[in-house]
Protein backbone atom coordinates (compact mmCIF):
# COMPACT_ATOMS: atom_id res chain seq x y z
CA UNK A 1 0.00 0.00 0.00
CA UNK A 2 1.50 3.67 -1.10
CA UNK A 3 1.71 6.39 1.40
CA UNK A 4 -0.80 8.22 -0.82
CA UNK A 5 -3.23 5.44 -0.36
CA UNK A 6 -2.68 5.34 3.46
CA UNK A 7 -3.11 9.17 3.60
CA UNK A 8 -6.21 8.76 1.46
CA UNK A 9 -7.72 6.83 4.34
CA UNK A 10 -7.95 9.03 6.61
CA UNK A 11 -10.45 10.95 4.72
CA UNK A 12 -12.39 7.67 3.77
CA UNK A 13 -12.63 6.66 7.10
CA UNK A 14 -14.36 10.12 7.92
CA UNK A 15 -16.79 9.75 5.61
CA UNK A 16 -17.60 6.45 6.05
CA UNK A 17 -18.12 6.68 9.70
CA UNK A 18 -20.36 9.94 8.91
CA UNK A 19 -22.50 8.25 6.95
CA UNK A 20 -22.75 5.19 9.14
CA UNK A 21 -24.28 8.05 11.68
CA UNK A 22 -27.49 7.62 9.28
CA UNK A 23 -27.90 4.69 10.95
CA UNK A 24 -28.98 6.14 14.53
CA UNK A 25 -32.67 5.50 14.63
CA UNK A 26 -33.33 9.31 15.38
CA UNK A 27 -31.77 9.84 11.74
CA UNK A 28 -33.58 6.77 10.31
CA UNK A 29 -37.01 7.98 11.67
CA UNK A 30 -36.77 11.20 9.71
CA UNK A 31 -36.06 10.25 5.68
CA UNK A 32 -34.70 13.76 4.19
CA UNK A 33 -32.01 13.29 7.25
CA UNK A 34 -31.19 10.01 6.21
CA UNK A 35 -30.84 11.96 2.37
CA UNK A 36 -28.63 14.52 3.82
CA UNK A 37 -26.20 12.07 4.82
CA UNK A 38 -25.99 10.22 2.13
CA UNK A 39 -25.95 12.73 -0.77
CA UNK A 40 -23.56 15.23 2.03
CA UNK A 41 -21.32 11.55 1.79
CA UNK A 42 -21.50 11.04 -2.00
CA UNK A 43 -20.44 14.28 -2.40
CA UNK A 44 -17.39 13.96 -0.47
CA UNK A 45 -16.58 10.36 -2.20
CA UNK A 46 -16.90 11.90 -5.68
CA UNK A 47 -14.46 14.69 -4.20
CA UNK A 48 -12.09 12.06 -2.67
CA UNK A 49 -11.79 9.76 -5.81
CA UNK A 50 -11.30 12.91 -8.37
CA UNK A 51 -8.16 14.06 -5.54
CA UNK A 52 -6.94 10.46 -6.00
CA UNK A 53 -6.86 10.10 -9.26
CA UNK A 54 -5.23 13.85 -10.18
CA UNK A 55 -2.67 13.23 -7.13
CA UNK A 56 -1.70 10.19 -8.28
CA UNK A 57 -1.48 11.74 -12.37
CA UNK A 58 0.32 14.26 -11.14
CA UNK A 59 2.61 12.76 -8.80
CA UNK A 60 1.55 14.09 -5.75
CA UNK A 61 2.22 13.09 -2.18
CA UNK A 62 -0.15 13.63 -0.11
CA UNK A 63 1.10 14.16 3.54
CA UNK A 64 -0.78 14.24 6.78
CA UNK A 65 1.01 16.61 9.90
CA UNK A 66 -0.41 16.70 13.30
CA UNK A 67 -0.70 20.07 14.68
CA UNK A 68 -2.20 20.43 17.72
CA UNK A 69 -2.57 24.05 19.11
CA UNK A 70 -3.73 25.26 22.33
CA UNK A 71 -6.42 27.85 21.14
CA UNK A 72 -7.74 25.11 18.88
CA UNK A 73 -8.49 22.30 22.28
CA UNK A 74 -8.71 25.08 24.39
CA UNK A 75 -11.53 26.83 23.05
CA UNK A 76 -13.50 23.28 22.86
CA UNK A 77 -13.20 22.41 25.91
CA UNK A 78 -14.90 26.21 26.71
CA UNK A 79 -17.31 25.58 24.39
CA UNK A 80 -17.81 22.15 25.14
CA UNK A 81 -18.75 22.93 28.50
CA UNK A 82 -21.48 25.31 27.98
CA UNK A 83 -22.99 22.53 25.41
CA UNK A 84 -23.26 19.82 28.33
CA UNK A 85 -24.12 22.27 31.10
CA UNK A 86 -26.58 24.03 29.12
CA UNK A 87 -27.97 20.29 27.49
CA UNK A 88 -28.57 19.12 30.76
CA UNK A 89 -31.66 21.53 30.99
CA UNK A 90 -32.43 21.69 27.53
CA UNK A 91 -32.40 18.13 26.83
CA UNK A 92 -32.41 18.75 22.87
CA UNK A 93 -28.96 19.46 23.27
CA UNK A 94 -28.43 15.67 24.24
CA UNK A 95 -30.85 14.53 21.72
CA UNK A 96 -28.84 16.17 18.81
CA UNK A 97 -25.50 15.01 20.04
CA UNK A 98 -24.92 12.13 17.29
CA UNK A 99 -25.87 15.53 14.92
CA UNK A 100 -22.81 17.42 16.51
CA UNK A 101 -20.71 14.46 16.08
CA UNK A 102 -21.99 13.90 12.27
CA UNK A 103 -20.75 17.54 12.01
CA UNK A 104 -17.46 17.66 13.43
CA UNK A 105 -17.37 14.48 10.85
CA UNK A 106 -18.21 16.18 8.03
CA UNK A 107 -16.05 18.99 9.12
CA UNK A 108 -12.80 16.53 9.22
CA UNK A 109 -13.59 15.25 5.81
CA UNK A 110 -14.16 17.96 4.06
CA UNK A 111 -11.29 20.50 5.66
CA UNK A 112 -9.01 17.83 4.37
CA UNK A 113 -10.14 17.41 1.15
CA UNK A 114 -9.82 21.43 0.82
CA UNK A 115 -6.56 21.60 2.08
CA UNK A 116 -5.40 18.24 -0.23
CA UNK A 117 -6.61 20.26 -3.15
CA UNK A 118 -4.27 23.22 -2.78
CA UNK A 119 -1.42 21.82 -1.35
CA UNK A 120 0.16 18.77 -0.25
CA UNK A 121 -0.17 18.64 3.25
CA UNK A 122 -3.19 18.65 5.61
CA UNK A 123 -2.20 19.64 8.93
CA UNK A 124 -4.29 17.52 11.41
CA UNK A 125 -5.47 18.86 14.96
CA UNK A 126 -8.57 19.73 16.68
CA UNK A 127 -9.21 23.09 14.46
CA UNK A 128 -12.72 22.03 13.49
CA UNK A 129 -13.84 21.23 17.08
CA UNK A 130 -14.24 24.92 18.05
CA UNK A 131 -15.55 25.80 14.65
CA UNK A 132 -18.29 23.10 14.95
CA UNK A 133 -18.68 23.83 19.05
CA UNK A 134 -19.06 27.83 18.46
CA UNK A 135 -21.83 27.18 15.61
CA UNK A 136 -23.86 25.03 17.73
CA UNK A 137 -24.09 27.47 20.44
CA UNK A 138 -25.94 29.36 18.54
CA UNK A 139 -27.79 28.27 15.23
CA UNK A 140 -28.76 24.83 14.09
CA UNK A 141 -31.11 23.48 11.01
CA UNK A 142 -33.94 21.02 12.40
CA UNK A 143 -33.00 17.25 11.43
CA UNK A 144 -35.12 17.21 7.96
CA UNK A 145 -32.48 20.26 6.87
CA UNK A 146 -29.55 18.90 8.07
CA UNK A 147 -27.88 18.97 4.76
CA UNK A 148 -28.18 22.56 4.73
CA UNK A 149 -26.28 22.00 8.37
CA UNK A 150 -23.38 21.23 6.42
CA UNK A 151 -23.60 23.44 3.81
CA UNK A 152 -23.04 25.95 6.69
CA UNK A 153 -20.04 23.92 7.99
CA UNK A 154 -18.60 23.49 4.81
CA UNK A 155 -18.89 27.36 3.90
CA UNK A 156 -17.32 28.10 7.18
CA UNK A 157 -14.11 25.81 6.00
CA UNK A 158 -14.23 26.99 2.69
CA UNK A 159 -14.47 30.97 3.95
CA UNK A 160 -11.36 29.93 6.29
CA UNK A 161 -8.99 28.31 3.46
CA UNK A 162 -10.05 30.85 0.58
CA UNK A 163 -10.69 34.02 1.71
CA UNK A 164 -7.37 35.70 3.03
CA UNK A 165 -4.81 38.30 3.83
CA UNK A 166 -1.57 39.74 5.16
CA UNK A 167 -1.82 40.56 8.67
CA UNK A 168 1.01 40.71 10.69
CA UNK A 169 3.48 39.09 8.25
CA UNK A 170 1.56 36.52 7.56
CA UNK A 171 -1.31 35.28 5.26
CA UNK A 172 -4.33 34.42 7.56
CA UNK A 173 -8.04 33.55 6.88
CA UNK A 174 -9.86 36.99 7.54
CA UNK A 175 -13.36 35.53 8.76
CA UNK A 176 -13.88 33.96 12.03
CA UNK A 177 -14.55 30.11 10.48
CA UNK A 178 -18.05 30.07 12.55
CA UNK A 179 -19.22 33.66 12.81
CA UNK A 180 -18.99 33.79 8.71
CA UNK A 181 -21.36 31.48 8.25
CA UNK A 182 -23.84 32.01 10.71
CA UNK A 183 -23.61 35.76 10.07
CA UNK A 184 -24.32 34.79 6.13
CA UNK A 185 -26.55 32.46 6.44
CA UNK A 186 -28.30 34.76 9.21
CA UNK A 187 -28.86 37.05 6.31
CA UNK A 188 -30.24 34.53 4.27
CA UNK A 189 -33.08 32.94 6.91
CA UNK A 190 -34.16 36.71 7.13
CA UNK A 191 -34.29 37.60 3.80
CA UNK A 192 -36.34 34.25 2.84
CA UNK A 193 -38.50 34.35 5.96
CA UNK A 194 -37.65 30.63 7.20
CA UNK A 195 -36.27 30.54 10.23
CA UNK A 196 -38.42 28.04 11.52
CA UNK A 197 -36.29 25.65 9.71
CA UNK A 198 -33.96 26.20 12.53
CA UNK A 199 -33.83 25.90 16.09
CA UNK A 200 -32.41 29.58 16.75
CA UNK A 201 -35.28 30.81 18.54
CA UNK A 202 -35.08 28.13 21.20
CA UNK A 203 -31.25 27.84 21.21
CA UNK A 204 -31.19 32.05 22.51
CA UNK A 205 -34.23 31.35 25.14
CA UNK A 206 -33.42 27.77 26.55
CA UNK A 207 -29.51 29.41 27.13
CA UNK A 208 -31.82 30.67 30.14
CA UNK A 209 -33.09 27.66 31.55
CA UNK A 210 -29.43 26.70 33.49
CA UNK A 211 -29.39 28.32 36.77
CA UNK A 212 -26.03 30.51 37.49
CA UNK A 213 -25.47 30.29 32.80
CA UNK A 214 -23.98 34.23 33.08
CA UNK A 215 -21.54 32.76 35.84
CA UNK A 216 -20.69 29.56 34.25
CA UNK A 217 -19.90 31.64 30.99
CA UNK A 218 -17.52 33.93 32.67
CA UNK A 219 -15.86 31.41 34.58
CA UNK A 220 -14.76 28.97 31.32
CA UNK A 221 -13.67 31.65 29.57
CA UNK A 222 -10.86 33.31 31.49
CA UNK A 223 -8.27 30.41 30.69
CA UNK A 224 -8.94 31.39 26.75
CA UNK A 225 -8.77 35.29 28.35
CA UNK A 226 -5.01 34.24 30.36
CA UNK A 227 -3.80 32.44 27.43
CA UNK A 228 -4.62 34.68 24.72
CA UNK A 229 -5.14 37.96 25.83
CA UNK A 230 -8.81 38.86 25.08
CA UNK A 231 -9.91 39.92 27.97
CA UNK A 232 -10.09 43.74 26.93
CA UNK A 233 -12.73 42.58 23.94
CA UNK A 234 -14.94 40.75 26.19
CA UNK A 235 -15.00 43.48 29.23
CA UNK A 236 -15.19 46.40 26.88
CA UNK A 237 -18.25 44.88 25.14
CA UNK A 238 -20.01 43.95 28.17
CA UNK A 239 -19.34 46.94 30.02
CA UNK A 240 -20.40 48.95 26.71
CA UNK A 241 -24.00 47.37 26.97
CA UNK A 242 -24.47 47.32 30.51
CA UNK A 243 -23.71 51.19 30.30
CA UNK A 244 -26.31 51.66 27.23
CA UNK A 245 -28.94 49.72 29.33
CA UNK A 246 -28.84 51.52 32.29
CA UNK A 247 -28.75 54.68 30.44
CA UNK A 248 -31.99 53.62 28.42
CA UNK A 249 -33.71 52.66 31.80
CA UNK A 250 -32.62 55.69 33.57
CA UNK A 251 -34.43 57.80 30.55
CA UNK A 252 -37.25 55.17 29.69
CA UNK A 253 -38.23 52.96 33.21
CA UNK A 254 -37.93 49.82 31.40
CA UNK A 255 -35.19 47.76 29.73
CA UNK A 256 -34.11 47.87 26.33
CA UNK A 257 -34.27 43.59 26.05
CA UNK A 258 -36.86 41.76 27.16
CA UNK A 259 -35.56 40.34 30.24
CA UNK A 260 -31.97 41.50 30.86
CA UNK A 261 -29.34 44.37 30.36
CA UNK A 262 -27.27 41.57 27.92
CA UNK A 263 -29.67 38.71 26.96
CA UNK A 264 -28.05 35.29 27.71
CA UNK A 265 -26.97 34.46 23.91
CA UNK A 266 -25.69 37.94 23.68
CA UNK A 267 -23.04 37.42 26.69
CA UNK A 268 -21.96 33.88 25.86
CA UNK A 269 -21.56 35.72 22.41
CA UNK A 270 -19.04 38.27 23.60
CA UNK A 271 -16.85 35.43 25.36
CA UNK A 272 -16.63 32.48 22.54
CA UNK A 273 -18.35 34.12 19.43
CA UNK A 274 -16.20 37.35 18.49
CA UNK A 275 -13.02 36.93 20.33
CA UNK A 276 -11.20 34.55 18.11
CA UNK A 277 -7.33 36.40 18.57
CA UNK A 278 -6.95 35.39 14.73
CA UNK A 279 -9.39 37.38 13.17
CA UNK A 280 -9.26 40.63 15.80
CA UNK A 281 -7.20 43.23 16.43
CA UNK A 282 -3.61 42.82 17.89
CA UNK A 283 -3.62 46.08 20.41
CA UNK A 284 -5.23 45.88 23.42
CA UNK A 285 -6.50 49.64 22.71
CA UNK A 286 -7.69 48.03 19.45
CA UNK A 287 -9.70 44.70 20.82
CA UNK A 288 -10.93 47.56 23.56
CA UNK A 289 -12.48 49.52 20.38
CA UNK A 290 -13.42 46.16 18.74
CA UNK A 291 -15.53 45.02 21.98
CA UNK A 292 -16.90 48.17 21.96
CA UNK A 293 -18.43 48.38 18.27
CA UNK A 294 -19.84 44.87 18.76
CA UNK A 295 -21.94 45.90 21.24
CA UNK A 296 -22.99 49.14 19.61
CA UNK A 297 -23.78 46.75 16.18
CA UNK A 298 -25.72 44.29 18.74
CA UNK A 299 -27.42 47.43 20.16
CA UNK A 300 -28.37 48.89 17.25
CA UNK A 301 -29.65 45.56 14.73
CA UNK A 302 -31.86 44.64 18.08
CA UNK A 303 -33.49 47.51 17.69
CA UNK A 304 -33.53 47.26 13.09
CA UNK A 305 -34.41 43.87 13.25
CA UNK A 306 -37.72 44.43 15.69
CA UNK A 307 -38.26 47.62 13.98
CA UNK A 308 -38.83 45.28 10.85
CA UNK A 309 -41.19 42.55 13.05
CA UNK A 310 -37.61 40.30 12.08
CA UNK A 311 -36.35 37.48 15.08
CA UNK A 312 -34.30 39.90 16.61
CA UNK A 313 -31.81 36.87 18.26
CA UNK A 314 -29.97 37.17 14.99
CA UNK A 315 -28.30 40.05 16.25
CA UNK A 316 -25.26 39.11 17.92
CA UNK A 317 -24.64 37.03 14.99
CA UNK A 318 -24.80 39.68 11.43
CA UNK A 319 -22.43 42.18 12.53
CA UNK A 320 -19.10 39.89 13.44
CA UNK A 321 -17.94 39.09 9.78
CA UNK A 322 -18.30 42.99 9.14
CA UNK A 323 -16.44 43.74 12.17
CA UNK A 324 -13.58 41.37 11.18
CA UNK A 325 -13.08 43.28 7.82
CA UNK A 326 -12.38 46.03 10.33
CA UNK A 327 -9.67 44.65 12.08
CA UNK A 328 -6.68 46.23 10.36
CA UNK A 329 -7.96 49.97 10.46
CA UNK A 330 -8.91 49.63 14.11
CA UNK A 331 -5.02 48.96 14.91
CA UNK A 332 -4.13 51.53 12.80
CA UNK A 333 -6.39 54.10 14.74
CA UNK A 334 -5.11 52.79 18.29
CA UNK A 335 -1.33 52.65 17.14
CA UNK A 336 -1.71 55.88 15.50
CA UNK A 337 -3.84 59.00 16.52
CA UNK A 338 -5.44 57.24 19.51
CA UNK A 339 -2.30 55.90 20.57
CA UNK A 340 -2.36 57.71 24.25
CA UNK A 341 -5.95 56.22 24.98
CA UNK A 342 -4.07 52.90 24.80
CA UNK A 343 -4.50 50.89 28.28
CA UNK A 344 -1.10 48.99 28.13
CA UNK A 345 0.53 52.45 28.51
CA UNK A 346 -1.10 52.50 32.18
CA UNK A 347 1.64 50.05 32.97
CA UNK A 348 4.29 49.58 31.04
CA UNK A 349 6.02 47.00 33.30
CA UNK A 350 3.34 44.60 32.58
CA UNK A 351 4.03 42.49 29.73
CA UNK A 352 2.81 39.27 28.24
CA UNK A 353 0.37 36.81 30.35
CA UNK A 354 0.93 39.53 33.86
CA UNK A 355 -0.81 41.77 31.78
CA UNK A 356 -3.67 38.93 30.95
CA UNK A 357 -3.76 38.73 34.54
CA UNK A 358 -3.97 42.57 35.71
CA UNK A 359 -6.81 42.66 32.67
CA UNK A 360 -8.86 39.36 34.04
CA UNK A 361 -8.30 40.87 37.60
CA UNK A 362 -10.30 44.44 35.94
CA UNK A 363 -13.08 42.46 34.67
CA UNK A 364 -13.86 39.67 37.72
CA UNK A 365 -13.90 42.91 39.69
CA UNK A 366 -16.45 44.78 36.74
CA UNK A 367 -18.22 41.33 36.36
CA UNK A 368 -18.74 41.04 40.46
CA UNK A 369 -19.73 44.58 40.63
CA UNK A 370 -22.57 44.23 37.72
CA UNK A 371 -23.48 40.91 39.24
CA UNK A 372 -24.41 42.27 42.52
CA UNK A 373 -26.70 45.17 40.87
CA UNK A 374 -27.99 42.49 39.11
CA UNK A 375 -27.15 43.85 36.06
CA UNK A 376 -26.53 40.11 34.89
CA UNK A 377 -27.29 37.03 36.10
CA UNK A 378 -30.77 34.76 37.12
CA UNK A 379 -32.79 37.59 39.12
CA UNK A 380 -32.88 40.58 36.95
CA UNK A 381 -36.57 42.48 37.43
CA UNK A 382 -36.93 42.64 33.56
CA UNK A 383 -37.61 38.87 34.21
CA UNK A 384 -40.98 39.68 35.92
CA UNK A 385 -43.78 39.79 33.62
CA UNK A 386 -44.91 42.45 37.08
CA UNK A 387 -42.67 44.80 36.19
CA UNK A 388 -43.83 44.93 32.56
CA UNK A 389 -47.72 44.58 33.46
CA UNK A 390 -46.65 47.46 35.50
CA UNK A 391 -44.73 49.26 32.79
CA UNK A 392 -47.53 48.58 30.26
CA UNK A 393 -50.16 50.63 32.72
CA UNK A 394 -47.93 53.65 33.07
CA UNK A 395 -47.84 53.64 29.83
CA UNK A 396 -43.84 53.11 29.45
CA UNK A 397 -42.06 52.33 26.40
CA UNK A 398 -42.34 48.60 25.19
CA UNK A 399 -44.00 48.09 28.42
CA UNK A 400 -46.92 46.52 26.89
CA UNK A 401 -45.15 44.66 23.97
CA UNK A 402 -42.78 42.92 26.45
CA UNK A 403 -45.81 41.97 28.92
CA UNK A 404 -47.54 40.21 25.74
CA UNK A 405 -44.53 38.65 25.11
CA UNK A 406 -43.68 37.05 28.37
CA UNK A 407 -48.48 36.68 28.72
CA UNK A 408 -48.14 34.79 25.45
CA UNK A 409 -45.03 32.47 26.16
CA UNK A 410 -46.61 31.11 29.88
CA UNK A 411 -49.99 30.81 28.03
CA UNK A 412 -48.25 28.30 25.69
CA UNK A 413 -46.56 26.60 28.71
CA UNK A 414 -49.67 26.26 30.16
CA UNK A 415 -51.02 28.85 32.53
CA UNK A 416 -54.42 30.49 31.63
CA UNK A 417 -53.69 32.99 34.15
CA UNK A 418 -51.15 34.07 31.21
CA UNK A 419 -53.95 33.36 28.54
CA UNK A 420 -56.14 35.68 30.80
CA UNK A 421 -53.67 38.56 30.59
CA UNK A 422 -52.19 37.81 26.83
CA UNK A 423 -56.07 38.43 25.61
CA UNK A 424 -56.66 41.44 27.64
CA UNK A 425 -53.25 43.19 26.52
CA UNK A 426 -54.43 42.22 22.78
CA UNK A 427 -57.35 44.40 23.29
CA UNK A 428 -60.41 42.07 22.57
CA UNK A 429 -62.88 45.52 21.79
CA UNK A 430 -60.33 46.63 19.02
CA UNK A 431 -58.80 42.90 18.40
CA UNK A 432 -61.88 40.70 19.17
CA UNK A 433 -60.95 37.57 17.36
CA UNK A 434 -57.08 37.52 18.17
CA UNK A 435 -57.87 38.31 22.04
CA UNK A 436 -60.79 35.55 21.80
CA UNK A 437 -58.34 33.04 21.20
CA UNK A 438 -56.52 33.80 24.11
CA UNK A 439 -59.48 33.98 26.48
CA UNK A 440 -60.63 30.56 25.09
CA UNK A 441 -57.07 29.39 25.74
CA UNK A 442 -57.72 30.41 29.09
CA UNK A 443 -60.62 28.98 29.90
CA UNK A 444 -59.83 25.55 28.26
CA UNK A 445 -56.88 25.48 30.91
CA UNK A 446 -59.78 26.00 33.55
CA UNK A 447 -59.05 29.55 34.28
CA UNK A 448 -62.52 31.13 34.96
CA UNK A 449 -61.74 34.67 34.13
CA UNK A 450 -60.95 33.88 30.74
CA UNK A 451 -64.23 32.15 29.96
CA UNK A 452 -65.83 35.36 31.49
CA UNK A 453 -64.22 37.07 28.92
CA UNK A 454 -65.62 35.27 25.81
CA UNK A 455 -69.00 37.31 26.47
CA UNK A 456 -68.85 40.10 23.86
CA UNK A 457 -70.34 42.37 26.38
CA UNK A 458 -66.94 42.26 27.96
CA UNK A 459 -64.85 43.43 25.63
CA UNK A 460 -64.76 46.75 26.80
CA UNK A 461 -64.00 46.11 30.41
CA UNK A 462 -61.92 42.55 30.80
CA UNK A 463 -61.84 41.02 33.79
CA UNK A 464 -58.92 39.92 35.87
CA UNK A 465 -58.28 37.23 38.34
CA UNK A 466 -55.37 36.12 40.59
CA UNK A 467 -53.45 33.27 39.10
CA UNK A 468 -53.52 29.90 41.00
CA UNK A 469 -50.75 27.95 42.34
CA UNK A 470 -50.32 25.98 39.29
CA UNK A 471 -50.35 29.46 37.05
CA UNK A 472 -47.23 30.19 39.68
CA UNK A 473 -45.05 27.58 39.17
CA UNK A 474 -45.51 28.89 35.49
CA UNK A 475 -45.07 32.81 35.54
CA UNK A 476 -42.39 33.22 38.42
CA UNK A 477 -40.00 31.41 36.17
CA UNK A 478 -39.68 34.42 34.22
CA UNK A 479 -37.13 33.32 31.20
CA UNK A 480 -35.48 30.26 33.46
CA UNK A 481 -36.20 26.74 33.14
CA UNK A 482 -39.16 25.08 35.35
CA UNK A 483 -39.11 25.74 39.26
CA UNK A 484 -37.92 23.62 41.60
CA UNK A 485 -40.81 21.22 43.30
CA UNK A 486 -41.72 24.41 45.59
CA UNK A 487 -44.48 24.19 48.04
CA UNK A 488 -47.71 26.89 48.29
CA UNK A 489 -45.96 28.71 50.79
CA UNK A 490 -42.60 28.79 49.12
CA UNK A 491 -44.38 29.52 45.37
CA UNK A 492 -46.96 32.49 47.48
CA UNK A 493 -43.49 33.85 49.04
CA UNK A 494 -41.96 33.75 45.53
CA UNK A 495 -44.95 35.74 43.79
CA UNK A 496 -45.15 38.44 46.69
CA UNK A 497 -41.38 39.27 45.87
CA UNK A 498 -42.10 39.43 42.83
CA UNK A 499 -44.96 41.80 43.06
CA UNK A 500 -47.94 39.36 43.15
CA UNK A 501 -50.38 41.14 45.97
CA UNK A 502 -52.04 37.70 46.19
CA UNK A 503 -49.15 35.97 46.65
CA UNK A 504 -48.53 38.24 49.93
CA UNK A 505 -51.85 37.56 51.38
CA UNK A 506 -51.74 33.74 50.64
CA UNK A 507 -48.42 34.00 52.61
CA UNK A 508 -49.56 35.92 55.00
CA UNK A 509 -52.55 33.55 55.71
CA UNK A 510 -50.19 30.59 55.74
CA UNK A 511 -48.43 31.94 58.09
CA UNK A 512 -45.68 34.56 57.01
CA UNK A 513 -46.00 37.29 58.71
CA UNK A 514 -43.31 39.90 56.97
CA UNK A 515 -45.81 39.33 53.99
CA UNK A 516 -48.94 40.67 56.02
CA UNK A 517 -48.40 44.43 54.52
CA UNK A 518 -47.16 42.88 51.31
CA UNK A 519 -46.79 45.34 48.73
CA UNK A 520 -49.23 45.82 46.18
CA UNK A 521 -49.25 43.97 42.59
CA UNK A 522 -50.42 44.26 38.84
Amino acid sequence: MTDMTMALLLPFAFIVTFAAVSLVPAVRAVESAQWSFWGAAACLLAWLAWLGVTAGARQRRLRVSLDLRPQHYLQACMQGSVLLYWGYYWREVYHSAHLIAAQLLFAYAFDTLLGWSRRDTYSLGFAPFPVIFSINLFLWFKPQWFYLQCLLVAVGFAAKELIRWQKGGRQVHVFNPSSFPLGLFALVLLATGTTNMTWGQEIATTLNNAPSIYLWIFLIGLPGQYLFGVTTMTMSAVVTMYLFGLVYFAATGTYYFVDSYIPIAVFLGMHLLFTDPSTSPRSDLGRVLFGTLYAVSVITLYYVLGQLGLPTFYDKLMAVPVLNLTIKGIDALARGPLQRLDPSALARALVGRRRHVAYIAIWSSVFVAMSAAEGVGDTHRGQRITFWLSACAEGRPNGCRHAALLASIYCTAGSGWACNEYGVLLQPARRPEVAGHAFQRACDLGFSAGCDNLDPARAEHPVHAAPSVDDYRIVLRGRKGPLPDLTPLQLSQRACVQGFSDGCSHACAEGDQSLCRGSGGP
